[in-house]
């Protein structure tokens, strides 16, 4: 409990810190009147001393000398709000029309609400950076100003609405299956904590894990730990899945999985809304605009392995580009890279990975691109309505969507058949020499289908073990990570927006313990792996 609050106390230590930057202004002690002597008046009644002193008293006036203070302090204001770059209209070469005049930044300022300063800055406004900013405005309010940059506020390309969005909890990772469980509870009661006009579209026909005769045993572990920690699935021999699925061929299949409660689907772009609608009605901002690149401040009285001492640099301000091309500044106390597929390459602007030390070591977050095919059983003579979201030994899966007879399916490429990440473009060739055999073999009606549709998506995957990094960078003090889940990210969306919001707030892990998830495995070298039950 100490530690916890010695925690809270450093973090709440940063934020002060960083309203503490602000340029404090200081005025040198008002002009001594004198009392007697030169510049005093006289018995005549006239002033005395020359021309000169009598100036400097008129300086002295009250309402001057408040009026010069105020213009002052207008001044040094303007140089620490705006960009350097903006000049005063009346400089040479300069015209009150000028796109560059501090008028006209402050007037699009006012206009755009551009929040220029922060509590805590958000990078990536999709379902993890969304549900950060929800929870940290839900539980703090007015106690925090939290921005939220996003450089697509169409979320065109977003990993969150191109997902599947599933929620199982049959994994082997005991923070996996807790942190989703708080997910089924949160989807569950998705109107207490977003408002009735969020429909998540649940549909709960659960998850169908198929194991061979040389997975079976993994899966069987698996599924006591899922219970144990209140889940609710039951194993299936291969006879009794013929019995339930007809429609399955379970030729080399020897056990299954099926979750009975609390797993299935829903409109992952339902979530997301709820999430954003709900941080800014709490009163976060959303600022469309591409993250460039950090500001970095000497901090000489930090220590830090690997860096010589005096030489420390934090992060403390962010550059953006805006939609119309120009470049501002947001300042920051707490910055969190929460951008999915891009967040290794939003690292790497904080230094991590090219720096020294623990900055030599980068963040192991890359997109990788998977398609996504929607397909039609002739005669619709395929699985009925009710089928649970089925994934075979191969990871190929399946599952319905909609009534309309549609199913949508897809797998997880080999690392040596990896595609390029340039485009979203959808391989059809992938679909008929690799999921469709796969997806004949697990149910013979698939012989016959038609591809109606598809799509691609990025993961953020995580190179080093494909399990979610939360936590704060060991480097800088006030850098937080939450990306990297590889694939299972969404149903995680709710508990990691809570436990991070949790480490700024309450100084460390309240609902769900992530401390295993942090950065610092992967100095130490210590991977998460799941189980394969393949």
């Amino acid at each position: 409990m100490f530690q916890a609050l010695q925690r809270r106390s450093s973090k709440l230590s940063v934020l002060r810190q960083a309203r503490n930057q602000q340029p404090r202004i200081t005025y040198s002690s008002r002009r001594q009147y004198a009392s007697s002597g030169e510049g005093s008046k006289g018995g005549s009644g006239k002033p005395s001393g020359d021309f000169s002193d009598q100036v400097e008293a008129n300086k002295d006036n009250p309402i001057s000398r408040t009026l010069k203070l105020i213009g002052n302090d207008v001044q040094r204001m303007k140089k620490f709000i705006l960009p350097s770059s903006y000049t005063n209209p009346g400089a040479k070469g300069d015209t009150p029309d000028s796109a560059n005049s501090i008028e006209n930044y402050l007037e699009r300022y006012r206009r755009d609400g551009f929040q220029s300063h922060c509590d805590v800055l958000v990078i990536g406004g999709g379902g993890v950076g969304s549900s950060i900013a929800y929870w940290l405005k839900k539980r703090a309010r007015q106690g925090l100003n939290v921005v939220v940059l996003e450089k697509d506020a169409t979320y065109a390309q977003a990993s969150t609405c191109l997902s599947v969005g599933g929620l199982r909890q049959q994994f082997s990772i005991v923070e996996n299956i807790q942190m989703s469980l708080y997910g089924a509870d949160f989807m569950r009661n998705s109107r207490d904590y977003l408002g009735d006009d969020v429909d998540l579209n649940f549909t709960p026909h659960g998850y169908l894990l198929l194991a061979s005769e040389a997975g079976a045993e993994q899966l069987e572990q698996n599924s006591k730990l899922q219970c144990a920690l209140g889940a609710k699935n039951e194993l299936l021999t291969a006879k009794r899945l013929k019995e339930r699925f007809p429609w399955m061929n379970t030729e080399g299949i020897a056990l299954g999985c099926h979750g009975l409660e609390k797993e299935g689907w829903f409109d992952p772009w339902a979530l997301l809304s709820g999430f954003r609608k709900r941080a800014i009605e709490y009163g976060a901002h959303y600022v469309e605009g591409e993250m460039v690149g950090f500001g970095f401040r000497q901090q000489p009285d930090i220590l830090a392995e690997g860096i010589e001492e005096g030489s420390y640099e934090g992060i403390d301000r962010a550059f953006v580009k805006m939609k119309d091309g120009e470049m501002r500044e947001i300042k920051f106390a707490i910055a969190i890279i929460a951008a999915g597929a891009q967040s290794g390459a939003i690292a790497k602007m904080a230094r991590i990975g090219t720096g020294k030390g623990m900055l030599s070591i980068p963040l192991p977050v890359e997109p990788r691109k998977r398609y996504v095919y929607v397909f039609q059983c002739e005669n619709d003579q395929g699985p009925g309505i009710n089928t649970p979201l089925t994934i075979d030994p191969s990871g190929t899966y399946f599952r319905r969507d909609g009534l309309g007879g549609n199913y949508l399916g897809g797998k997880s490429p080999l690392p040596e058949e990896e595609p390029p990440v340039d485009n979203l473009d959808v391989d059809h060739t992938f679909f008929d020499k690799t999921v469709w055999p796969n997806l004949a073999q697990m149910v013979p009606a698939f012989e016959a289908i038609k591809v109606k549709n598809a799509w691609a998506g990025y993961y953020e995957f995580n190179t080093f073990d494909e399990n979610g990094i939360v936590g704060p960078h060991p480097y800088y003090n006030n850098l937080y990570i939450a990306t990297g889940f590889s694939g299972h990210g969404i149903q995680q969306t709710p508990a990691v927006g809570r436990a991070v919001s949790e480490m700024i707030i309450d100084g460390g892990f309240r609902t769900v313990d992530l401390t295993r998830f942090g950065f610092d495995r992967i100095i130490v070298d210590q991977p998460m792996y799941e189980a394969n039950i393949f």
